[in-house]
């Protein structure tokens, strides 16, 4: 059983993903006919540690030798932790954790501890996308996904960046308690109540920009006509360019081509009108430029990793499908 979870700590720790451990674990819900946790929060680094947050500290009277009765330990992400030293007794006290069969969970870039302890050999393991690749690059030997929300690698669970560490710990509730009690704490937490590991990190990333930004009106132009079929003839003469010209640049300033820049609005527009409306799938398909409801659904899962109806429940709950 699940009862006994501690968050170990370190130098640097970012509040919000203590907060995210914090709030499903550390919060005593017995009133609500929930389980309540023996929690704790750990320094592996003395009882007064700092955060990335200027002049917000961290207290604890719990040490390292707290690790050994917990049946989860959690290691949220801090600063430089894809590059700093670990304290040997840290990483000896996970590798014995594990051992004996509790659990490990990381949030975001916490994952580098894990790894440093030698515990994603052979494992299949997520971190938000910005780490990915020097996480690939320290543990070859593990299987690193990217665009995951979390990995169950059952004893070890993996999350990408803030939220995802919610999705991770609702998982485990939900993997050692049940679903009934995962929803409930995810109703308290006015949070979806089920997210799948598979789905891919919900990230509107920026568009990369040179210092000479000569497709920016077109940018803009194209996120306004998202349901029109347009050509990259069609646009280069909007920008006044060739064809050829007008695709270099826009590599150039976007990192990525119109078709593929397109299909990217789309899919984030069709995110949020399942999100935020009841329109149909068809209608949606429409306003997105896909045209069908099966193609909606094709490059949705594409993108994504589920489909238009399981997003919408996970946002709007069962009765919005």
């Amino acid at each position: 059983m699940l009862q006994n979870v501690a968050a170990v700590l370190l130098d640097g720790v970012h509040p919000f993903e203590l907060g995210v451990v914090c709030e499903v674990f550390g919060i005593d819900r017995s009133d609500d006919g929930l389980p309540r946790y023996d929690f704790a929060v750990v320094s592996a680094e003395g009882p007064s540690l700092g955060t990335h947050v200027g002049g917000l500290g961290i207290t604890t009277p719990y040490g390292l030798d707290r690790l050994d009765a917990a049946d989860l330990i959690a290691v949220p992400a801090g600063n430089d932790f894809a590059t700093r030293v670990y304290p040997p007794e840290l990483l000896a006290a996970l590798r014995r954790a594990v051992d004996r069969g509790a659990r490990v969970l990381s949030v975001c870039s916490g994952v580098f501890v894990l790894g440093a302890a030698g515990l994603l050999e052979g494992r299949r393991c997520a971190v938000h996308w910005h780490h990915a690749a020097e996480l690939v690059r320290q543990y070859p030997h593990a299987t690193v996904e990217p665009d995951v929300l979390y990995v169950d690698a059952d004893p070890v669970i993996t999350s990408a960046g803030t939220a995802a560490g919610i999705d991770a710990c609702l998982h485990i509730v939900r993997k050692e308690q049940g679903t009934e009690v995962a929803n409930k704490i995810a109703r308290r937490m006015v949070v979806p109540p089920h997210r799948d590991g598979g789905q891919a990190q919900y990230i509107e990333r920026p568009l990369p920009r040179s210092r000479c930004d000569t497709v920016g009106e077109v940018l803009v132009w194209m996120e306004r006509h998202l349901d029109e079929e347009v050509t990259v003839e069609q646009l280069a003469a909007r920008a006044h360019m060739s064809p050829r010209t007008f695709a270099r640049r826009f590599q150039q300033e976007t990192g990525t081509t119109p078709y593929r820049w397109i299909l990217r609005q789309r899919v984030l527009l069709a995110q949020r009108l399942l999100e935020g409306t009841d329109e149909t799938m068809d209608a949606i398909a429409d306003r997105t430029g896909f045209g069908t409801a099966a193609a909606l659904r094709h490059q949705f899962v594409r993108a994504l990793g589920t489909t238009p109806n399981a997003y919408r429940r996970a946002f709007r709950g069962p009765q919005a499908a």
